[in-house]
């Protein structure tokens, strides 16, 4: 009951609201930033003189303060402290009270009974959350905006459909979910209006050849074009990010104000000072974490050996399948053959990745747990890399297989190559590329659909459920009571939602996605347009989880998207390169460019690319031909030397070219504006004249009378008023 009152200041006394708000470096207001608030289309539509559909009034947006960390002695200091009820957000008393409730003990701390977490774990609590602020409904009839609560607001202004064109209110979702969430959607949102550069960049004819609809000279500019966009992406993600964390008051939380997990407290069999803080805290000895590390990544290179199991499976399954086909005397599916045992393999990959991905999440939660990591954001950061290592090459290895892989290692006529006694598998007639499209749109956008249809009809399906098992059975129907009200009191009706189950699976399918549409741009130009489409079904989806369907969760702050960051400038590095070789080595691009300038003309280029088998393969006159530039003994000719030197050069030719651009932007574009440093100055120099100020005070409230403050002046002369504790002026003035 605690947690979830709804009257806010009865749900803990003052003083202990003051010393946990001092104890977790809450930070609370000194002064109104009058700087508005702009945005950059917002600016260029302006000066072009064009209506801007993307802006919109949302009521009661939340002030922007200039802030320090709270401290009891300064509270005059603070703006807003004559009134007690209302000096800290409701979204800090949830802090504070769940700072509380998650560091109480209620067993052995040996055993790590800490915490009211683990008794939600246990069952020995069905729940604990704070209450949402009213329905999300709004009124029935009209009313003043200013008098809507913060979940109408979000409701109206952001989270149906049909404001998937406008800019999203962050500022009213920080003041509401958080820091942590806010981050998330403001990141999304980047993505999606990155993406709509898409749209006025790439226009594709649909019903061309299908081999020139992906393997064509525009791929190689618009390869360029997605690599560069993808680190300008970043750039402008890290401007966004830094302006968000000193906005929001986050920009040193997690050197200096993030405190250790409460399960690593409890855990913990040591205590060290903080070099930092001075505070005494508990420690892990790294050694330790060591070896438990190195534990888990023994688990890790096991999945990961796991998962190249079952894509050889899916290989042979493919090749078996196309003999089973051959063999059935079915001119339809003969002719179909490679192309049904390609789609129905890339289906069958779907679903063991699908699986895979599950199973291997779990066991990340419980190594990460085992390691006893310090922050929740360092645990985190474990947590997320562990599983990404293994969904990266449980998402990837079938695409680089057919990518760099298949079709290189069949052999010629007479001499096939094998696996496990089955020729290996060669690329259709219309190459690889074609192929690897196909499965990427197979993988991803096959992951979208599910994703949405997941994310659209699970929380309905589970929100029904909820709710058909809180209900009382008939015979408990009947109210004896004449009093009792019939309607749900609010904590029961926030008791019939959902679980918020975080952000981790929200990050990780964009993350993902963020490697389809970079890393293999090369063989599917079409991506990005399923992932601009995705991503705004995904904000929306998203906001109306988080306002309709979630319980309300706990306040969480962070200064930026955590390892995610990493993660996304290691796939923008890797896109440059894989696209390089995607364009050199998988595509007909270079052997074309190489034949046109070599005779002139693409006149006989096809019989260029085939090369004859030898004679004693076939008992006939017949000539057979196969593809490959191999001579009659099944050597590499001189134009394959040719090309393949070409091919090198034109990698390293487009990975230093792609990569020195990008560079320029990065030094071109600052990670921090001008106008946030002088922002984090200003603010540094005011929390401390706030010190200074609150210590000048102080003395004259102490010293009754100017004789005796001049007296004290006389007799300690060298003395600065700022250096003396409180302590030592009470000394002083007793003496």
């Amino acid at each position: 009951r605690t947690l979830s009152n709804e009257n806010g200041p009865r749900g803990a006394p003052w003083n202990v609201l003051c010393y946990y708000a001092e104890e977790i470096s809450v930070r609370v207001p000194l002064q109104a930033v009058t700087t508005p608030i702009s945005i950059w289309s917002e600016k260029i539509l302006e000066k072009l003189h064009i209506p801007n559909i993307m802006a919109q009034d949302v009521p009661n947006l939340p002030p922007d303060y200039y802030t320090c960390q709270f401290r009891s002695n300064k509270l005059e200091r603070f703006l807003g402290h004559e009134n007690k009820d209302t000096f800290f957000k409701t979204t800090q008393r949830h802090q504070i009270l769940y700072e509380i409730l998650a560091r109480t003990p209620y067993g052995s701390l040996k055993r790590g009974e800490v915490g009211i977490g683990r008794l939600v774990s246990e069952h020995v609590l069905t729940a604990a959350f704070p209450l949402h602020e009213g329905p999300f409904e709004m009124p029935k009839t009209p009313v003043d905006p200013q008098s809507l609560n913060m979940r109408q607001i979000l409701h109206h202004y952001w989270a149906r459909w049909a404001c998937w064109r406008k800019y999203q209110p962050l500022d009213h979702i920080r003041e509401y979910f958080g820091e942590k969430i806010a981050l998330y959607f403001a990141w999304l949102g980047k993505t999606e209006h990155t993406f709509n550069l898409y749209q006025d960049i790439k226009h594709v004819n649909m019903f061309n050849l299908a081999g020139l609809l992906f393997d064509n000279g525009g791929t190689v500019f618009f390869s360029i074009f997605m690599s560069l966009w993808a680190v300008t992406f970043l750039e402008y993600w890290k401007r966004t990010s830094s302006i968000l964390s000193h906005r929001w008051d986050c920009s040193e939380f997690e050197e200096i104000e993030e405190r250790p997990r409460p399960e690593f407290t409890a855990l913990a069999p040591m205590t060290v000072r903080n070099p930092v803080t001075g505070a005494e805290e508990p420690y892990f000895p790294e050694t330790q974490r060591l070896s438990r590390t190195l534990t888990g990544n023994m688990v890790i290179i096991l999945m990961i050996a796991i998962v190249l199991i079952f894509l050889i499976a899916i290989i042979l399954y493919r090749t078996i399948l196309s003999i089973i086909i051959y063999r059935s005397q079915n001119g339809f599916f003969i002719f179909s053959a490679g192309r049904i045992a390609s789609l129905t393999g890339s289906m069958l990959n779907l679903l063991v990745i699908l699986l895979l991905s599950r199973l291997y999440t779990y066991l990340a939660q419980i190594l990460t747990r085992w390691e006893m990591h310090r922050t929740q954001t360092k645990y985190e950061d474990a947590f997320i890399l562990k599983v990404f290592i293994f969904q990266f090459v449980n998402f990837y290895s079938s695409p680089v297989y057919i990518a760099f892989f298949k079709g290189r290692f069949v052999g010629y006529p007479g001499k096939y190559n094998t696996l496990l006694g089955i020729r290996n598998e060669d690329c259709g007639a219309s190459g690889c590329l074609i192929e690897l499209a196909q499965e990427l749109l197979v993988i991803m956008v096959g992951k979208q659909v599910i994703s949405n249809i997941q994310e659209f009809v699970l929380p309905k399906l589970k929100a029904w459920w909820h709710r058909r098992k809180l209900k009382p059975a008939p015979s408990q129907e009947v109210i004896d009571e004449p009093d009792s009200e019939p309607g749900l009191s609010p904590w029961e009706a926030n008791y019939q939602l959902l679980v918020c189950e975080g952000l981790f699976d929200e990050y990780l399918e964009m993350v993902l996605q963020f490697g389809f549409i970079t890393i293999f741009v090369a063989a599917c130009p079409l991506a990005p347009l399923f992932a601009l489409i995705n991503n705004w079904v995904e904000v929306r989806l998203d906001a109306q989880k988080f306002v309709c369907e979630y319980r309300r969760p706990v306040v969480e702050r962070a200064q930026d998207i955590g390892i995610w960051l990493t993660i996304l400038k290691f796939i923008s590095y890797l896109a440059v390169i894989t696209n390089a070789f995607l364009i050199a080595f998988t595509s007909d691009f270079l052997p074309r460019l190489f034949y046109r300038y070599t005779t002139g003309s693409m006149r006989g280029y096809v019989n260029f690319t085939l090369s004859v088998a030898p004679a004693n393969y076939t008992q006939s006159h017949m000539t057979c031909r196969y593809r490959g530039l191999k001579d009659d003994k099944g050597q590499p000719t001189q134009d394959y030397y040719h090309l393949l030197a070409i091919r090198l050069s034109f990698v390293i030719i487009f990975e230093h070219v792609v990569l020195l651009i990008g560079r320029i932007i990065d030094w071109m574009v600052p990670d921090i504006p001008e106008e946030v440093e002088i922002k984090v100055k200003r603010e540094h120099y005011m929390a401390k004249e706030a010190l200074a100020e609150n210590q000048a005070s102080f003395l004259e409230t102490i010293i009754d009378g100017s004789s005796v403050f001049l007296c004290l002046l006389h007799v300690f002369p060298l003395v600065v008023p700022q250096s003396l504790s409180r302590t030592v002026l009470e000394e002083m003035v007793q003496q």
